[in-house]
């Protein structure tokens, strides 16, 4: 397999080290993903998006939800049972987890819940004033040469 060598790119990059990063994470992750417990990631609005995952048999206080350095992780610990049960067929898995999520600049985690089964952890984007579009106004010369609103600017 083909490894891929990022070094030319945090050279001739400032700020970028997040993607370079997230990219190298991805390209050398191991093929066997674990796939306990299944999870769906949806879309509920325009920068809005919801985390379902199916935690069958964990109640509310055996899940952990913590976002730290840039990630969200989802864990669970069950509790041992004060008697142990004989199982004729056991088709639910309740052992423990831990997920781990990426999240993008700017998306914070608002709530999550538990119901039905499935624990649902809601996200928002939220884009900084600083970073939204805004418009300049475009201002006629005068005759000192320096536009009104920099003359303003440079007295104060």
């Amino acid at each position: 397999m083909q490894t891929l060598d990022f070094a030319p790119l945090y050279r001739a990059t400032v700020g970028f080290d997040r993607i370079a990063d997230l990219m190298d994470r991805v390209l050398s992750a191991d093929v066997a993903q674990p796939t306990y417990p299944p999870y769906n990631i949806e879309k509920t609005a325009e920068d809005a998006y919801r985390i379902s995952i199916a935690v069958a048999g964990f109640s509310p206080e055996e899940l952990s939800v913590e976002v730290k350095d840039g990630a969200l992780f989802v864990s669970a610990r069950r509790a041992p049972d004060a008697k142990e049960k004989t199982y004729l067929h056991r088709g639910i898995a309740t052992r423990a987890f831990e997920r781990r999520f990426a999240l993008a600049d700017h998306v914070r985690v608002v709530a999550a819940s538990h119901e039905n089964g499935l624990l649902n952890i809601d996200l928002v984007r939220e884009t900084p004033e600083a970073l939204k579009p805004r418009r300049i106004e475009i201002s006629r010369a005068s005759d000192q040469g320096v536009a009104p609103a920099i003359a303003q600017k440079l007295d104060a």
